[in-house]
């Protein structure tokens, strides 16, 4: 067996994002560590200082000082430049309603085109005026808010937990003790929620997680959340500050999946460092798909090992991982059988429709895939004739990523915008490339 490409896990996005806005909202001064360096976190860092945070590189590390809370509300206009960055716009329009203000919420790309209703119906409950300049629902769109005013709210979970994230964040910052009902078929990706229970906790603000029992509520874990009914659920947040602390931000499990998924399709072994056993992150499911599909895995210490594997297609609901759905569906191209990817109807909401996108795109490769309202549905047969292919990135970061997997198997790729990766993992390329060096693809990748 040839000695295994180590790769190093990128930081968490979803962390970072968690980790700087609750520093940010601390009184005193927090030190964070590992944070990632990418084009959305620089929105969500511009829209902290916009608000009064201050937040500066040293020694390696990020030195925040919090906003100072409470503020007095000004009538100038704060305007907000989210770009391409949907966890910046959901979590900073909420977090920004809960300090006395007005502000543009505006993005680039796809984001005027991306829904936000479900969060805005609650804001709006909350005391805040709205007003949208293009699209009802969507940004752009003008906050102009007295703070929230705490009592019940809801929300709706199917399009994205990122509604509630945003409210559970902006939620201390009320004038009363908030309770918040979700509502909706299921509650989308709830494993970020938990993501954002355990970041508050961590800098002060516990939030109380209940489930129904017949008529009564009683406390849950975060993990024994994830499999309710949003009406068998509800948060209750305290008013209270956030404590500055110092913090290190995990590897990303997200980011981390192509190069598990690389171990399993490759030639060579990869191992990932960095890597949490026990995360809270929804995608560190990636290694629990390999296994079902029959990679064989190991862990040593926090580095984990996929190797070169003869796999199995499986049917997979994948609501609470939708992030690496692209992912899964390459590596389905190679395994033997059918794969039914389910779970995923949100996924057309994304920086592009990551349904339809990995369907066209596989398909210029050979492979035989189709759309299904909530997933898509792939036969493999192990294999793919070599073939050169020019594939459509449609500027999404995660496109590109997942397509580059097909060079593994012998197809040439040819991405139209491989540049769209820095919006989540600007160093994507360098980490790809050892995994072609280790598979004896030229050290470079196409464009």
């Amino acid at each position: 067996m040839k000695t295994a490409v180590r790769v190093p896990a990128p930081s968490s996005k979803s962390l970072s994002h968690r980790a700087l806005i609750c520093a940010a909202l601390s009184n005193g001064v927090s030190l964070l560590e590992n944070v990632l360096n990418s084009q959305d976190l620089a929105r969500t860092t511009d829209c902290l200082r916009l608000l009064g945070a201050t937040i500066e590189p040293v020694d390696g590390k990020l030195f925040v000082r919090g906003i100072d809370l409470p503020r007095p509300s000004t009538p100038e206009l704060i305007s907000m430049n989210v770009g391409e960055s949907g966890t910046t716009c959901r979590l900073m329009a909420a977090v920004a309603a809960a300090i006395p203000g007005r502000y543009r919420i505006h993005g680039e790309g796809r984001m005027h085109d991306r829904p936000m209703a479900h969060l805005t119906d609650a804001l709006t409950l909350q005391g805040v005026d709205i007003v949208f300049e293009e699209k009802k629902g969507y940004p752009p769109l003008v906050l102009d808010s007295p703070g929230l005013h705490g009592g019940e709210v809801s929300i709706n979970l199917e399009q994205s937990s990122q509604y509630l994230s945003g409210l559970l964040l902006a939620a201390p910052l009320a004038k009363t003790r908030t309770l918040i009902r979700p509502r909706g078929k299921d509650a989308a990706s709830w494993p970020y929620v938990a993501l954002t229970l355990d970041s508050m906790a961590r800098f002060g603000v516990p939030a109380a997680v209940e489930r129904r029992t017949g008529h009564a509520w009683h406390s849950c874990s975060h993990a024994d959340a994830a499999g309710l009914a949003p009406e068998n659920l509800r948060l209750v947040v305290d008013p209270a500050p956030y404590r500055a602390r110092n913090m290190r931000v995990e590897g990303d499990w997200s980011n981390a999946s192509y190069f598990l998924a690389a171990g399993a399709l490759g030639s060579t072994p990869v191992q990932i460092t960095g890597l949490h056993r026990d995360s809270a992150q929804g995608d560190r499911v990636m290694l629990d798909i390999l296994s079902r599909m029959g990679a064989r895995i190991e862990w040593q210490d926090e580095a984990v090992t996929v190797f070169p594997s003869n796999l199995q297609g499986a049917d997979i609901d994948m609501s609470s991982c939708p992030d690496i759905v692209p992912t899964v569906a390459v590596v389905a191209a190679f395994a033997h059988g059918e794969t039914v990817i389910s779970g995923a109807a949100h996924l057309t909401l994304k920086e592009c429709d990551r349904i339809q996108g990995p369907v066209t795109e596989l398909s210029k490769a050979g492979v035989y895939i189709e759309a299904r309202p909530d997933g898509m549905l792939i036969r493999g047969d192990g294999n793919l004739q070599p073939c050169s292919v020019n594939l459509c990135t449609y500027g999404d970061h995660r496109m590109a990523m997942s397509l580059s997997l097909l060079e593994l198997k012998g197809i040439g790729v040819h991405l139209d915008n491989p540049d769209c990766v820095s919006k989540s993992f600007p160093g994507f390329w360098d980490a790809w490339s050892l995994v072609r060096l280790g598979n004896g693809l030229e050290d470079s990748h196409e464009t």
